[in-house]
């Protein structure tokens, strides 16, 4: 269990944390959530002991191992298997002790201790995690070396999943990952056997690998129950109540104040008017909620074309001469809205790097419309900006005869405010050198908007408001992302990069989430010759039907149970600090629900399949 009590800790002056406090029982699966700046990378720090608070206390079990992503994996020329085992310190040590000791006792020892980590399996395990995350079975034994930055922030990933320590603290893990790794991810959190808390923005991993949201905002820590959704919908309406209760309290304070100025020096309302006064010095002022600053991003308009604005005919698309992607036959029209799917390495990238005129065809045909303008965004060119320029200092190069009032107000429509423009690009953080770098991509209103990951870096509410401008933008979209809220929300048709083909995929995203999650079905067994089956008794037939009814009862009961315990969890005064011990064990039974829910559907659906096979 992560005890964090009444901490205090602030940074040149500002305060991130005033007597705030948490507990997180072991095995909590936790998303840990707030505005950029408000200091969950901190509270990571000063969990880990890297930094001192100001009073308050974080306390774990002892000898708790705590583990998270600092940095990328060195470009050693260890390969990346060995590397990835290398990250269980105990397990690296007791075998290498292993084949040095002499004395049996102390082998006896290294060995039960050895079988109680399942060190066996640690290859097995290694080997798993790595593929998971996007390596083959031959990248697994490269040497780490032959990788960039961010795919070695993979391998330290891969590390730490591997080491498996009991708190687990994992900062943005998604934004060096692509859909399918970002998905498996998402669902290996899920299984996790210890404690884990992430900080993301990824809100599809938030509702689907954990089951708990602890919000910072205003210094304070609130720990809610169940995933982002149901986080968003619970602070809505406790925000909703404070604001009424605010706006009732004003209304209040109004009436008392008003019968004082009227009355305070009326001999015969003299002790009323005093009174009241009273009243209002001890009324403790309820704050109506503050609401956060809009994020905005405004994307000029393009003129219409005509249609296709992009074909493609048996074209080929490669590096050095060599084909990646062949027989492309496509076309784009300027409403569509087209996510590109496919596993890591199949060619997505290239095919958006084909369509944005960054690479030339190796064969066939590309007919563009002659007027045609294209907006290219990928991660590298936040990392080609000029980091010794201000924002205002990017816009002046492509724009230099606009005013510079108008710069700004091109600047202020991506959030990007006066004090941003002015400030060097090195000193902004990473979502508003995103934001700079898609204003640049979108400056000419282009008719077709090439986005490869543009979401890496960007808030939730910075994210939802790619969705408002993506959806209001009358020009094509070409999307690559890892999002799967944002490809749910923006894309309508589904590009397959499969086998050096690009097709279109059929089925929705969250099919193609199934196909990406599970295992291959196992060939059905060829029917022995047997006599036929009896078929069974009416008495038979009565018990499974009774069985399934018993089982339907059992889940509407927790169904019911479970609506009664999130009512109460929704109630904002449950999470006044007084009442911590009752909030707990609502949400502990609230768990314990799930939990018997997830039992109680699974016997009902295996009630309802035997008595489907007794019908037939």
């Amino acid at each position: 269990m992560l005890r964090i009590q009444n901490i205090t800790y602030a940074v040149e002056g500002r305060p991130l944390f005033q007597e705030a406090s948490a507990t997180i029982p072991a095995g909590h699966k936790v998303g840990l959530v707030g505005r950029n700046g408000a200091g969950k990378t901190t509270l990571f720090r000063l969990i880990r002991g890297e930094l001192a608070l100001e009073s308050g206390a974080i306390s774990l079990p002892p000898q708790a191992r705590i583990g998270g992503v600092a940095q990328e994996a060195p470009a050693s020329e260890t390969a990346l298997i060995d590397t990835v085992l290398a990250a269980d310190a105990e397990r690296a040590e007791l075998m290498a002790e292993a084949e040095t000791a002499t004395d049996p006792h102390r082998i006896a020892d290294i060995q039960t201790r050895l079988a109680d980590i399942d060190a066996w399996s640690a290859e097995g395990r290694a080997a798993a995690i790595l593929k998971g995350l996007g390596f083959t079975e031959a990248e697994q034994a490269m040497p780490c070396s032959a990788f960039s930055g961010g795919w070695r922030m993979r391998v330290a990933l891969a590390g730490v999943l591997f080491a498996r320590p009991d708190l687990l603290l994992l900062d943005e893990p998604t934004n060096y990952l692509d859909l399918e790794g970002a998905l498996w991810l998402e669902s290996y959190l899920a299984r996790y056997p210890h404690t884990v808390i992430v900080i993301s923005h990824d809100r599809e991993l938030l509702n689907r690998a954990v089951g708990h949201i602890l919000h910072l905002e205003d210094r304070k820590l609130t720990l809610w129950t169940g995933g982002y959704d149901a986080f968003a919908r619970a602070r809505a309406a406790s925000r909703a109540v404070q604001a009424a209760e605010a706006k009732k309290q004003e209304t209040r304070r109004a009436h008392l104040q008003s019968f004082v100025d009227r009355f305070r020096y009326k001999a015969s309302k003299a002790r009323q008017a005093q009174a009241r006064l009273k009243m209002l010095e001890k009324m403790t002022p309820i704050a109506a909620p503050e609401d956060a600053a809009r994020t905005v991003f405004t994307f000029p308009q393009p003129d219409a074309l005509s249609p296709p604005i992009v074909a493609l005919e048996g074209a080929a698309v490669g590096y050095d001469g060599t084909p990646v992607l062949s027989r492309l036959s496509l076309r784009i029209d300027q409403d569509d809205r087209i996510a590109l799917l496919g596993r890591n390495g199949e060619g997505k990238s290239t095919l958006s790097k084909l369509l944005a005129g960054k690479l030339d065809a190796l064969s066939g045909r590309i007919t563009t419309s002659s007027k045609l303008r294209i907006g290219y965004f990928a991660q590298h060119q936040v990392d080609e900006l000029h980091l010794d320029e201000t924002p205002l200092d990017h816009l002046r190069r492509e724009r230099p005869d606009e005013a510079p009032t108008r710069l700004r107000a091109r600047l202020a429509g991506f959030g990007l405010g006066a004090d941003q423009a002015a400030t060097v690009v090195a000193r902004l953080s990473g979502g508003q050198k995103a934001r700079l770098s898609l204003l640049l991509a979108t400056l000419d209103a282009p008719h077709m908007l090439i986005l490869d990951e543009p979401t890496n870096h960007l808030d939730i509410q910075s994210r939802e408001a790619l969705v408002e401008a993506l959806t209001e933008y009358s020009g094509a979209v070409i999307l690559v992302s890892h999002d799967m809220h944002l490809l749910s929300l923006v894309a309508d048709r589904l590009w397959l990069v499969k086998d050096g083909r690009v097709a279109p995929y059929e089925d929705d995203l969250e099919s193609y989430r199934r196909m990406l999650l599970g295992a291959p079905a196992p060939e059905a067994p060829k029917p022995a010759k047997t006599a036929a089956p009896r078929r069974p008794s009416r008495d038979a037939l009565t018990a499974l039907r009774s069985e399934v009814r018993k089982c339907e009862a059992r889940v509407e009961k927790l169904t019911e149970m479970r609506e009664k315990l999130s009512q109460k969890l929704a109630d904002p005064k449950i999470y006044e600090a007084h009442r911590e011990d009752e909030r707990l064990l609502w949400q502990r039974k609230f768990a314990e629900v799930e939990e018997a829910m997830d039992r109680a559907e699974a016997l009902w659906m295996e009630a309802l399949e035997k008595l489907e096979t007794a019908r037939t």
